[in-house]
């Protein structure tokens, strides 16, 4: 179900200049390609992003699940990655901050944008993961 929801957003993403409807109407989203941990596969995973100065800053939420998205795991064995934005893609490597001060910060920002965020920590007992982007 996840996967189908994430190709409609893809497709509305790349057909409309990186703009989507529903319920992420008006937030800024960016997609993430990845290469797989595993599989070495190339996987695109639509998220919401906050900026950091020239970073990107994107959480590894899961909607409050229990266990980190697939897409974090691919980034922390393949930090580089690609990511379309707007109209725009790029090469970019990403670094995940999993606890700390920092990280702390980073979240803020993203509950900021979409106070979404602030109650997928109340859903799970680990901590969110957040990951900066920066262009390669």
């Amino acid at each position: 179900m996840a996967e189908d929801f994430n190709t409609k957003i893809i497709a509305e993403f790349r057909a409309n200049q990186g703009r989507v409807g529903g319920p992420f109407e008006g937030a800024e989203l960016l997609l993430l390609t990845t290469t797989g941990a595993k599989s070495g596969a190339q996987r695109v995973s639509p998220l919401a992003l906050a900026r950091d100065g020239e970073r990107l800053v994107i959480a590894a939420s899961k909607a409050g699940a229990d266990t980190n998205p697939d897409w974090y795991h691919n980034v922390r064995a393949n930090p580089e990655v690609t990511v379309e934005l707007g109209t725009e893609t790029f090469r970019a490597v990403a670094t995940p901050i999993e606890s700390g001060p920092e990280r702390d910060r980073l979240y803020g920002k993203l509950v900021e944008l979409m106070p979404g965020f602030a109650e997928y920590e109340t859903k799970t007992d680990r901590v969110i993961p957040v990951v900066v982007l920066e262009r390669a």
